[in-house]
């Protein structure tokens, strides 16, 4: 892919932050901006991110006038697609409908535990020019990680989306699923193979739950199931009440899943790729994952977006845990070369939904740093 979109893009998120920061006051730019860029320990902020409903640190829209959070929003969808923001929006949304279904109870230590408003935005350095620079979003099951080296973007992932209800009742009968073709794409292409490479593909019985490679700043070999209370900014609560709630909902949501050693160990992450190749596919199951992997790509702007080509689709591996007809819990990954998708819909009865993409060698743009580093500071 030529330079020039790259640029483009990054122009744009440039333009857009330069204005969101201009309409701060210094009080909120204390908050608003965080240490520029870098491969080392100082960048350590930057690289952390979270899925559930805890401080994703950043300005909050809670914390910003009608015309900055529209501003902020401006930014945000610089990042993205025209699908991919209305997802974003609406995951936003589904605040409202979660605290619904919960009987509008305060919840983690928070004046209003689901809350539309605590979505987070940090700006990392100076935007613009030549420098290094990036910006966070994120809030409960949205993450978005942007990084700019040279005037270029450089990487757009971890990039997290869930939904919470994953599937709501609509009038007329209608049932709203932001992630429908998310799941559905993996759910028929599994239900496609025959046997022998379902038994490949099928990597357990039963779904694990949660994302097996969960919030980590990076991902290796062995990787394992983090239980939901070890996903949180801060250890614990201050509170030993609100501890407490959240800690047996981590327990429960482990005791459903029901998974032993065995059942890690067949899931676990491994830098060879498990389950089975795009080149054991048939024409019509290559398409089915050619367009699972664009419900992924297809969240930041085409101009950014990667392509996979025949040669390329026939490295990628997937694999499914957990029964395939809907409504049952499951899990699917998708890994291959500079990429690595996790899917998981166990919680709630499988009316919980995570999905997020990344690269295990350039999540953050680490790879790119450590080389701008070199070139210009010559170590």
């Amino acid at each position: 892919m030529s330079d020039a979109p790259r640029r483009q893009v990054a122009a744009q998120m440039a333009e857009a932050a330069r204005s969101w920061l201009g309409m701060l006051t210094a009080e909120q730019r204390t908050i608003a901006i965080g240490h520029p860029p870098s491969d080392a320990a100082t960048d350590a902020e930057r690289r952390r991110w979270f899925y559930t409903p805890t401080d994703h640190g950043g300005l909050t829209a809670h914390q910003q006038r009608p015309a900055q959070q529209r501003a902020a929003m401006r930014l945000v969808a610089t990042g993205l697609s025209r699908p991919g923001f209305v997802t974003v929006a609406i995951t936003m949304g589904l605040e409202n409908i979660l605290d619904h279904a919960e009987g509008f109870v305060t919840r983690f230590d928070r004046e209003r535990g689901r809350d539309p408003g605590l979505y987070y935005l940090r700006v990392f350095g100076d935007p613009g020019g030549d420098g290094t620079w990036g910006w966070r979003f994120g809030g409960h099951h949205v993450s978005l990680n942007n990084l700019i080296v040279d005037g270029e973007l450089v990487a757009t992932t971890p990039c997290f989306l869930g939904a919470d209800p994953a599937a709501s009742e609509l009038l007329g009968g209608a049932v709203h699923r932001p992630l429908a073709r998310v799941e559905d794409l993996a759910r028929e292409l599994v239900r496609s193979l025959a046997p022998a490479p379902a038994g490949r593909a099928i990597l357990s019985a039963k779904a694990p739950s949660d994302l097996v490679t969960a919030n980590r700043t990076t991902v290796a070999p062995g990787d394992r199931v983090i239980p939901l209370s070890g996903i949180w900014r801060d250890e614990r609560f201050p509170d030993p009440v609100e501890q407490a709630k959240l800690q047996a909902a981590s327990d429960a949501i482990d005791a459903a899943a029901g998974y032993g050693e065995a059942d890690h160990r067949a899931l676990e992450y491994t830098a060879r790729p498990k389950g089975i190749a795009g080149a054991e596919l048939d024409d019509d199951q290559r398409e089915l994952l050619r367009a699972l992997l664009g419900t992924y790509f297809g969240r930041v702007p085409s101009a950014v977006a990667p392509s996979y080509d025949a040669a390329a689709l026939d490295g990628v591996h997937f694999a499914w845990a957990g029964p395939t007809e809907p409504g049952a819990p499951h899990y699917y990954r998708v890994q291959g070369p500079s990429l690595l998708i996790e899917w998981d819909n166990t919680q709630r009865s499988a009316n919980h939904a995570h999905s997020v993409w990344r690269d295990p060698s350039r999540d953050f743009g680490l790879d790119v740093l450590r080389a701008h580093r070199a070139r210009h500071h010559g170590s």
